[in-house]
């Protein structure tokens, strides 16, 4: 299937790794042109050239904190001139990942650490959000991705399904508030995924248990219903159609891409 993909232009928050480098690949392999954006140099550096790598058609990189809403107007605004027009997809995937780490406890919890996650992913989404709109909206198209998780949907993680939670909220009045200006905004929920990070992590968390590596991706494959790890480029396909104008019929909707959560139902 087409996409429609080809000469589109995409901003990629948290563009330099994880699920958010895996989806400026998927949407380069589409033909869109992509601007990753991220905080680290290094990091943006090493995506961009492994995505051009790759035979992207155009990768711009732009750096920013997104819980500094002046230096994410900066970057939106450099994208947007590097690409040659406004953007067209806008992908929040700018958040810490809650890798292996346990979470907190409610009585654990911190004002500041709260405070941190919802400024991060929640507020973050928003701002780029909001740089992109104007442009979306006069050009009367425009599609806009949140990457959130599972925690949404699960209890065990306080912070992170408040967090998780919140973005979905925000989707869902992004959605109904410019549908009708052609810009459709939609929120996906991964689970536990694949990424780079994983082999080190899970090597970390079977040598303090003294079993072999694969025992440890086993048990993290048996978290979800199809027993396979999702890979961050599954997220990504996921991701991409999302993205392009074929999800037409798709508006202010979660969509869960963590290989099924068992035993819950949702309707």
């Amino acid at each position: 299937m087409d996409l429609q993909l080809a000469g589109k232009r995409a901003l990629i928050s948290g563009g330099s790794r994880g699920i958010g480098k895996a989806v400026a690949k998927v949407l380069a392999q589409e033909g869109a042109m992509v601007a990753l954006l991220a905080r680290g140099e290094a990091g943006l550096r090493d995506a961009a050239a492994e995505l051009l790598a790759q035979g992207a058609p155009r990768v711009v990189t732009v750096m920013a904190d997104t819980t500094d809403g002046e230096q994410v107007a900066r970057a939106v605004r450099r994208a947007e001139q590097e690409l040659g027009a406004g953007i067209d997809i806008l992908v929040n995937a700018a958040a810490d990942p809650s890798g292996f780490a346990a979470p907190p406890k409610i009585e654990e919890i911190r004002a500041e650490y709260l405070q941190g996650e919802i400024d991060t992913k929640v507020m973050g989404y928003l701002r780029c959000a909001q740089a992109v709109l104007p442009g979306m909206k006069s050009r009367g198209w425009g599609r806009i991705v949140n990457i959130s998780g599972l925690a949404a949907r699960q209890t065990g993680h306080a912070v992170g399904s408040v967090r998780n939670v919140a973005v979905a909220a925000l989707t869902k009045n992004l959605a109904d508030e410019f549908g009708r200006f052609g810009i459709q905004c939609t929120v996906v929920h991964p689970g536990t995924t694949r990424t780079e990070r994983t082999p080190a992590l899970v090597a970390a968390r079977a040598g303090a248990r003294g079993v072999e590596p694969q025992v440890v991706e086993q048990e993290m494959a048996a978290q979800n219903s199809i027993r396979h790890l999702v890979d961050a480029s599954e997220v990504a396909d996921v991701v991409a159609f999302l993205c392009s104008p074929r999800s037409r019929a798709i508006n202010g909707d979660a969509i869960a891409a963590g290989g099924g959560a068992p035993r819950s139902i949702h309707y």
